[in-house]
């Protein structure tokens, strides 16, 4: 199947590692010229270099971008536009909120997290609507959690503004639509990344297990019996963002190996 991305413009933010760097990988193995991007310039030279060499595709540039500072989203969208003309896809992903309960956080970092993992979508969003509407045509993946379709415990941050991601994409699904600019919400459910290893370790530290036992414990819950690998989350955002996917938006769905058991 051609996914139509060979040369298309394609923003993956947060993506030296972990799901932004597998997504960034397989467009860049579909041909899309690729502009990856993260707070740490050290990484993301080394990102971008591993990207083209294993994907054969020199289309791989970087740039420097904490998601919460609007300049500087304002000048990732901007170099996109002058290296290749448009932005035709936009991948936006963020690091996840600390973990914890209710009690655990004040105004600061609710403020932090909101700026984080919902208002830097926004941000993004609106830089790259321009180039989109001027070409009649655009996708929009946002990537959230699990937690859009079932809540996850100590993690009220990211239950609280990923589902304000939701509402965001489906309000926007509808406006965009006469646009033919297509926005999804994606949420990974154990991904085998260094934020689930991470959320691993402080839940072993939590409960005095070590965290294979943890690990264990979550695959026994997992229908498929395994944490998913990051290539296996990002071939789905690849349909969703190409010349393919002509009549699905608004949607969220999540990629977890049958975890969540809500409707």
């Amino acid at each position: 199947m051609d996914l139509q991305l060979s040369g298309k413009t394609v923003i993956v933010t947060a993506s030296s590692k972990g799901l932004g760097k597998a997504a960034a990988l397989e467009f860049a193995k579909e041909g899309a010229h690729v502009l990856i991007s993260s707070r740490n310039e050290q990484e993301l030279k080394k990102t971008s270099e591993e990207i083209v060499s294993q994907s054969g595709n020199d289309n791989v540039v970087y740039e420097v971008c904490d998601v919460t500072d609007p300049t500087q989203i304002k000048r990732l969208v901007e170099k996109a536009v002058t290296w290749n003309g448009s932005v035709d896809v936009l991948i936006n992903n963020a690091g996840g909120p600390p973990a914890g309960t209710f009690d655990d956080f004040d105004d600061e970092e609710w403020n932090q997290a909101f700026e984080l993992n919902l208002l830097s979508f926004i941000r993004t969003i609106r830089e790259v609507l321009p180039s989109m509407r001027k070409q009649q045509e655009g996708r929009i993946i946002n990537i959230a959690s699990s937690s859009i379709k079932q809540s996850l415990d100590n993690l009220i941050l990211s239950n609280t503004f990923r589902a304000g991601v939701v509402g965001l994409s489906k309000s926007l699904s509808q406006e965009l639509a006469p646009d033919n600019i297509l926005i999804n919400t994606v949420g990974p459910g154990r991904i085998a990344t260094d934020r689930v290893a991470q959320l691993d370790e402080k839940r072993a530290g939590a409960y005095g297990i070590s965290v294979e036992e943890v690990r264990e414990q979550a695959e026994e819950n997992i229908p498929l019996g395994r944490y998913g690998d990051p290539e296996e989350f990002a071939k789905t955002l690849v349909f969703l963002a190409s010349g393919q996917n002509t009549y699905l938006t608004g949607q969220s769905l999540v990629i977890d190996g049958g975890l969540v058991k809500a409707l």
